[in-house]
C-alpha cells in the first residue's frame, strides 16, 4: 500500500523481521518499558508465522527505510457477533514522525477492520502519553469508561 510519497506499508516477512524488532525496541525505549528478551524474540517469530498467526505486523516503510510499525490481532465481540481489530502496537520512530506514517498505519488498520467486517477496532494508550491521546482523538477514537485490568504469568 502506498502512503505519503516516497513511503509504502508492507507485510513483516521472515526477511525483514530483524526490522520489526529494532522498532519494538524503539517503541520500549519511547514507554520506558524493558524490551523483549531473547526468549520473548523467539515467541515473536514464531506467533508472526506460525498457522494460522497470532498477529500480524507491518512495517512503514520511507524511501526504503523502516520507518514504523503496527501490529494488531482480531478478537471477538459476542454483543456484536463480528470479530474486533485490536491494536497492538503502532510506533514511528522519532526522525520520521509529523510526516503522516503514524496516520497511514491507523489508516491502514482501519481499512483492513472493515474489510475484515470487524465491528469495531480497539486499542489503549498509556495514561502519561499525551501526543497518542491527542493523535487518536483527532482520528475519531473515543476514550472509554472502562477500567484496563491485567493478571500476569506469575499470577496466572
Amino acid at each position: 500500500m502506498d502512503t505519503i510519497p516516497g513511503t509504502r506499508i508492507v507485510p513483516v516477512t521472515p526477511a525483514n523481521f530483524p526490522e520489526l524488532l529494532k522498532l519494538i525496541e524503539g517503541l520500549a525505549a519511547y514507554e520506558h518499558l524493558d524490551p523483549p528478551d531473547e526468549a520473548a524474540r523467539g515467541r515473536l517469530f514464531a506467533d508472526a508465522f506460525s498457522d494460522p498467526p497470532r498477529y500480524e505486523a507491518y512495517l512503514a516503510m520511507a524511501d526504503g527505510v523502516p520507518a514504523g510499525y503496527v501490529t494488531f490481532y482480531h478478537t471477538y465481540s459476542s454483543f456484536l457477533a463480528r470479530p474486533s481489530l485490536y491494536l497492538e502496537d503502532i510506533f514511528v520512530r522519532e526522525e520520521f514522525r509529523h510526516r503522516g506514517i503514524g496516520r497511514e498505519l491507523f489508516s491502514f488498520c482501519r481499512n483492513i477492520a472493515r474489510e475484515r467486517g470487524c465491528g469495531r477496532m480497539d486499542w489503549q494508550v498509556l495514561t502519561w502519553n499525551e501526543p497518542a491521546i491527542r493523535f487518536y482523538e483527532n482520528e475519531g477514537g473515543k476514550r472509554l469508561e472502562w477500567y484496563a485490568y491485567r493478571i500476569g504469568r506469575e499470577e496466572l
